[in-house]
């Protein structure tokens, strides 16, 4: 399994943190974001993987190197100009050698999860599509309240899980997918409504741990789960 990994993000809410380094670079307990996601990688059966950064580039190269000491073969599609997302997915795709079928994965590199790919992959393969969307459930970031029919208070729930879903911002994707990627700019805004506009962009439904990461807050919340065993580490 090979994979692409969007790691050119500036990270302009976890400031200082992220003054010296790209926010995939930021550290939870002493390891970076980025070393956390490859070891799951590793772990999920993916033995490549591109890079695509652009933003302090050189920090990640200089840790990471050619890959040897994480278990993953390591390029880097590096940026000479910020290309957003989609610009950014569509240069590291362009570095992978698929065959017409063969899926590979593509996250953002600031996810945390423990989520099975080969569930995900699984479900990519039977439905057939160029694209799958890893989704999780919307949990509100408040508390809510209860309110029953006589306008008092019926009870406190805290940060419930709400019945939406939101894009993980993981992805199982084919070569087909390349030639609909901007070559600068979102994906989320151009490729892929116009492939759910075509009813060809698929959905797994995950319940793994799953935290995007992109507060001062989130970092804290993340390191608690790590000490809970909530995140495998290893």
């Amino acid at each position: 399994m090979q994979a692409v990994i969007l790691a050119g993000g500036k990270g302009e809410r976890l400031r200082p943190f992220t003054q010296d380094r790209p926010k995939a670079m930021v550290e939870i307990r002493g390891v970076p974001l980025l070393e956390y996601q490859l070891r799951w990688l590793r772990r999920e059966g993916v033995d490549r993987a591109v890079i695509a950064c652009g933003y302090r580039h050189e920090v990640i190269q200089e840790y990471f190197g050619d890959g040897a000491r994480v278990g993953v073969a390591l390029e880097y599609a590096v940026e000479a100009e910020p290309l957003g997302r989609g610009g950014g997915l569509k240069h590291g795709l362009g570095r992978l050698q698929l065959g017409p079928d063969e899926p590979c994965v593509a996250t953002n590199g600031d996810v945390i999860t423990d989520l099975r790919l080969a569930d995900a992959v699984a479900v990519h393969r039977r439905a057939g599509l160029p694209a799958t969307v890893v989704v999780v459930p919307f949990v509100s970031p408040y508390g809510i309240v209860e309110v029953d029919g006589e306008g008092r208070v019926a009870g406190f729930r805290e940060k419930p899980q709400l019945p939406y879903w939101i894009n993980a911002g993981i992805y199982i994707l084919t070569a087909q997918v390349a030639p609909l990627l901007p070559d600068r700019g979102d994906h989320e805004d151009t490729t892929f409504p116009q492939l759910s506009a075509q009813r060809r962009l698929g959905a797994y439904r995950a319940r793994a741990f799953w935290r995007g990461v992109d507060t001062v807050k989130d970092l804290s919340e993340v390191a608690e789960a790590i000490e809970r065993g909530l995140v495998l580490t290893a």
